[in-house]
């Protein structure tokens, strides 16, 4: 019998898939608004939690930032060694845990984008551990910019009519069996075909938050200034008012 979490499970064997997904196509236009972010300051030192296959950690790396991929998957950091080796580009892609990384004081901004680790722990205390190590990993004065999943959205639409106009033929499927609204959990079953041909069948469950928790979440960790957006994909902006109708949400953290 398999123990591994779901999430470990998934991300086995799925690197060139991955990369085939209709939620990993808008990295170009989410780096164009992280530069944005960061004022076009080169001299930043980037980590990016959650890296999956160095799609945001490359493009920003072309764009000359000095960035630091991480994540947990091996199959998905030896896709984005690869992406790297091919565009000879100079990237620390390492495997840790989001839950336990080994920096401190060290990086000016962090980035975690398409649900890099969290919201995906079993358990809403290690999805906290996750933004204590980010905050950890980051120097004094820093800046966190990540998307979640947006607990108003489940309130007021079906998770399952998002995902099943959102699927694309040979991609992962998704359905949800049961939101509950006493923990903000969807419980759902997520079919996927691996890089193998191997069929893979997961019961998941995906935490998601109200801007109020992300907000008191954040503030227990230093962060002073929360801003918090509606998350376009591949189309990131501060004139994104958060709404009911979007299913991530954007969150800019400072310190």
């Amino acid at each position: 019998m398999n123990n591994k979490p779901w999430y470990v499970v998934l991300f086995e064997n799925y690197g060139e898939k991955y990369d085939n997904e209709c939620f990993t196509q808008g990295t170009n236009g989410e780096c164009d608004f992280i530069e944005k972010e960061l004022n076009f300051n080169k001299d930043l030192n980037i980590i990016d939690i959650g890296c999956g296959t160095g799609r945001h950690s490359i493009e920003l790396s072309k764009r000359g930032y000095s960035i630091t991929g991480v994540d947990l998957s091996e199959s998905l950091l030896e896709k984005a060694k690869e992406k790297a080796k091919h565009n000879r580009l100079q990237i620390d892609f390492l495997r840790h845990d989001a839950r336990n990384l080994p920096f401190e004081n060290q990086f000016d901004v962090a980035i975690m984008i398409c649900e890099g680790g969290f919201p995906l722990m079993e358990t809403d205390e290690m999805n906290y551990e996750i933004l204590k190590n980010v905050s950890k990993s980051l120097k004094d004065k820093a800046k966190f910019i990540f998307t979640t999943l947006n607990g108003l959205f489940p309130l007021f639409h079906s998770i399952n009519y998002f995902h099943s106009k959102n699927t694309i033929e040979g991609n992962a499927t998704y359905e949800s069996r049961n939101f509950d609204l006493m923990t903000f959990r969807d419980y759902n079953i997520t079919k996927v075909v691996d890089d193998n041909g191997v069929e893979k069948e997961l019961e998941c469950n995906e935490r998601y938050y109200v801007p109020s928790e992300i907000t008191w979440l954040l503030k227990t960790l230093g962060f002073k200034k929360i801003e918090i957006f509606g998350a376009k994909l591949g189309a990131f902006s501060r004139e994104d008012k958060l709404k009911t109708e979007d299913h991530e949400m954007l969150v800019i953290a400072e310190r």
